[in-house]
């Protein structure tokens, strides 16, 4: 079955000029999403609402932000049932979860994660130890051209998309949540063996920084997150504990470091 990305539907269209609103009829592409099931040695661990495109990787990259696998090696298989719309993942054996990491649902919003950090789970995410400097006139000239490569968004609209930019190798994913473009990432590089590219990265995204967007930053040990939008408090106190540099409303020409200014040159 072909990924459904969106769907044509017919609207009413509002629309006004000098002679007053008028109301028309369409047909305008809208945003689909699925309930995504991820079924862990046999039983359901979440679900997840999201595109219905890189379902595995997907749930790849779920597991291995939250701490419950530590590499692609800890999977025996996976394979996505378009049926059931459910990814299966059988882990190694000695792979264990934990109980506590009982069936959650995660809405296409931020704000449903396990936790923003784990405590069962803490030796997951130390602070990033990356001591390179990067240019600012870099990052205000790779936002620039972030915000134009968002090709689902430009044809439909209605999802968010994040930039993996590190030496000569990028990924660019989108998603109806935020949340869910940066597991994607996590698990595309997880397949192809290139998680060591993290150290070194500068990460971009479209939306607003919460405390479980920084946690999945933690966990994958970028030293760079950059955003369109605001990050929230709580996702400032955690960048600055774990030495993350997080800048916020970023344009081609400025924006606002929050954390870690020490590593951005002029």
């Amino acid at each position: 079955m072909e990924d459904t990305i969106y769907e044509e539907l017919n609207v009413a269209q509002i629309t006004r000029d000098k002679d007053g609103c008028h109301v028309s009829g369409i047909t305008k592409k809208v945003i689909a999403e699925i309930s995504l099931k991820v079924i862990v040695n046999g039983a359901e661990l979440v679900s997840v609402l999201c595109l219905n495109q890189y379902q595995e990787e997907l749930a790849l990259g779920f597991l291995y932000n939250e701490g419950v696998i530590n590499s692609y090696s800890d999977v025996e298989n996976v394979y996505f049932n378009d049926k059931m719309l459910a990814v299966i993942i059988n882990l190694k054996e000695g792979v264990i979860i934990d109980r506590q990491e009982s069936l959650r649902s995660l809405t296409s919003g931020c704000g449903k994660c396990y936790t923003y950090i784990n405590p069962l789970k803490q030796s997951h995410y130390q602070a990033v130890q990356d001591n390179a400097t990067y240019s600012i006139d870099t990052i205000l000239n790779l936002m620039s051209d972030f915000v134009t490569r968002s090709e689902i968004f430009a044809s439909v609209g209605g999802v968010h998309s994040v930039l993996l930019h590190a030496a000569d190798y990028e990924i660019l994913t989108e998603d109806i949540g935020r949340h869910n473009c940066f597991d994607k990432i996590t698990g595309l590089m997880l397949k192809k063996g290139k998680l060591d590219l993290f150290d070194n990265a500068l990460v971009f995204v479209s939306g607003r920084i919460s405390s479980e967007i920084i946690a999945k930053i933690i966990r994958m040990g970028v030293p760079v997150l950059v955003s369109k939008s605001t990050p929230t408090t709580a996702a400032v106190k955690l960048a600055q504990q774990h030495n993350v540099t997080l800048l916020g409303y970023v344009r081609a020409n400025g924006g606002y470091i929050y954390s870690c200014p020490e590593r951005l040159v002029p």
